[in-house]
């Protein structure tokens, strides 16, 4: 049934691709030449010594597109990473034609018509893919294109498993049954499915259910009758998967990585651990912190000829601060406190009245004025806008100590404004919480939630009464 219906759905993909194609081509070469977009500045070329061509660019295509996996079943698979493999595959279908044309002479193509090409071409076959995914899903939904499906293992992993799959209708999987090696579990229901007996009664249940797939869902211990039920799978032609024992760790983003062919799972700790949102991130802090320092530069003389009349002293206070993976920086604020201020103390957190402050410092600390020249440390690269707040190493090594997962505080930059203080987190509160609300950041990080934490600091973050 799997293979049947399989054998259905890649003719219809290669079919619309192929017209997608065709479509592509014309409608660049109408552009170009009929209908132009840009003046032409030569003369109209003919139609006729295009439409050769377009056997060459459909044999390509179906070749780059069979190599990058773009004709496998995408059930429960991320469609942006299809969009990408995608336009990555018209890229280099792109590459080779213009490379044809350069050294095939007895006709000169418009390079105008392979740049419209491989616009409309990516764009179409995106649309084209969304919507054919779109309407496979809502066939599955209504139980049309079912896999059948046999999970081995109803324990937790298991039951999760089903659930999951009964959350989301349009992948298409039917459960049939679990299997389990526990005698007190056979015959009983787990996720409303049954159990149909131990492992030893697969070869029995594969032949009499046409079951497609096997989902394994049995703890790492397992491994030598993992390793058993993967061939006898492979031998009766059916499909199998593992689910991997880590699932209470899930909600980290999963990679598949690879050394020198051996595989490996990678969990990311968070989004910014990506290229590309770091650099967005990076953009957003340039911008807005260029943008602030203008607005704010003449507030930012004032406060500084107000420190340098009001007491003794240098108008900036630096002092070292821990970032991200764990480097020392220092940190930029108005001087609020007295000059010696911890000279006899050493490192201790401010307290309510506290008598090391100048009279203006008080004002400055409670309406957070003192932290304006972080902006500084943004540009250089050494803090984001957003993120949690650094720390001195002295607290770093007292509080690594004491509060699990602390450390992870330093895997993302530290930021003037944070999830924690935007929700009353900051000055002497509770550290616990102030480490929970960063990770809870950290680990659900989206430029929408920096800019909505910025907007929160305008109106709720500067003044707080816990800021001494």
């Amino acid at each position: 049934m799997l293979k049947r219906h399989s054998q259905l759905f890649l003719k219809l993909f290669i079919i619309n691709d192929l017209i997608i194609n065709s479509l592509s081509w014309l409608l660049a070469y109408y552009l170009r030449f009929v209908y132009p977009v840009i003046p032409v500045t030569k003369g109209m070329q003919n139609l006729h010594p295009y439409l050769p061509f377009l056997i060459y660019i459909n044999v390509i295509w179906l070749l780059i597109y069979r190599e990058n996996k773009l004709y496998e079943p995408k059930r429960g698979s991320a469609r942006l990473e299809e969009f990408s493999q995608l336009a990555k595959s018209i890229t280099l279908g792109v590459v080779i034609i213009t490379g044809m044309m350069f050294f095939y002479r007895d006709f000169m193509y418009s390079r105008l018509v392979v740049l419209y090409f491989w616009v409309i071409n990516i764009v179409l076959a995106q649309i084209s893919r969304t919507m054919t995914r779109s309407y496979l899903y809502w066939l599955r939904s209504r139980g049309y294109n079912l896999r059948y499906l046999l999970i081995i293992g109803a324990g937790d992993l298991g039951t999760q498993l089903k659930e999951k799959i009964e959350a989301c209708p349009g992948l298409g999987y039917k459960v049939v049954g679990f299997l389990d090696d526990d005698p007190c579990k056979i015959g009983r229901n787990f996720a409303g499915v049954r159990v149909l007996g131990g492992s030893d009664i697969l070869a029995g249940v594969l032949a009499q259910n046409n079951i497609d797939e096997v989902f394994i869902a049995l703890p790492m211990a397992a491994h030598q009758r993992m390793v058993e039920i993967i061939s006898l799978c492979q031998k009766s032609g059916v499909r199998v998967k593992i689910v991997p024992n880590i699932y209470d760790v899930m909600a980290h983003q999963a990679s598949i990585d690879e050394l020198d062919g051996i595989p490996l799972i990678g969990f990311s700790q968070s989004a910014l651990e990506h290229m590309a949102n770091r650099f967005v991130k990076r953009i957003e802090d340039v911008a807005v912190s260029c943008l602030l320092l203008l607005l704010f530069s003449p507030l930012l003389l004032i406060i500084g000829v107000l420190i340098k009349l009001t007491s003794r002293g240098p108008v900036f206070y630096k002092q070292e601060r821990t970032g991200m993976d764990n480097r020392p920086f220092w940190m930029y604020k108005f001087r609020s406190m007295r000059q010696d201020a911890e000279q006899k103390s050493g490192p201790v957190w401010a307290v309510e009245n506290d008598s090391r402050r100048t009279g203006l410092g008080g004002i400055l600390r409670s309406t957070s004025l003192d932290e304006l020249p972080q902006l500084l440390n943004v540009l250089k690269g050494d803090m984001s806008l957003v993120g949690p707040r650094p720390e001195r190493p002295y607290f770093v090594n007292q509080f690594k100590e004491e509060i699990a997962c602390y450390m992870r505080r330093h895997h993302v930059k530290a930021g003037i404004t944070g999830w924690a203080q935007v929700n009353g987190w900051r000055g002497n509160t509770s550290i616990e919480k102030r480490v929970e609300h960063d990770i809870y950041y950290i680990e659900n990080w989206t430029l929408s939630l920096d800019l909505k934490i910025l907007w929160m600091t305008i109106w709720k973050g500067f003044v707080n009464e816990s800021a001494y």
